[in-house]
């Protein structure tokens, strides 16, 4: 099974073909994950790229880290697995508390 790599400081110039292409000369690339912002639809600067064997992804990492793509030095390591968020209300969701005028009687 392979390895997903965090790649870090991209241009937001960078895309996936770039990323595909760059990343094959480790071996082979199983998916391109290019973050992209939910609004603008710009890069948000970092991707996650799968490889395809472990010793791929080892070779990725000491190819690429502290390397130039794209005029930026990258920051190229092992992703760490996602964590668990809580489940809920979250981000736009109703507020709680506030101003509340008083009740009486």
């Amino acid at each position: 099974m392979g390895k997903r790599l965090f790649v870090g400081n991209l241009s937001f110039h960078t895309t996936d073909s770039t990323l595909q292409s760059h990343f094959s000369q480790a071996g082979a690339v199983v998916s391109v994950d290019l973050v992209t912002d939910k609004v603008t639809g710009r890069s948000r600067g970092f991707a996650f790229v799968e490889m395809g064997t472990d010793d791929e992804a080892r070779k990725a990492i000491e190819m690429f880290d502290g390397k130039d793509l794209d005029e930026r030095s990258l920051k190229v390591n092992e992703a760490r697995p996602r964590e668990e968020r809580p489940s809920g209300m979250g981000g736009g969701g109703p507020r709680r508390g506030g101003f509340r005028p008083h009740s009486r009687g």
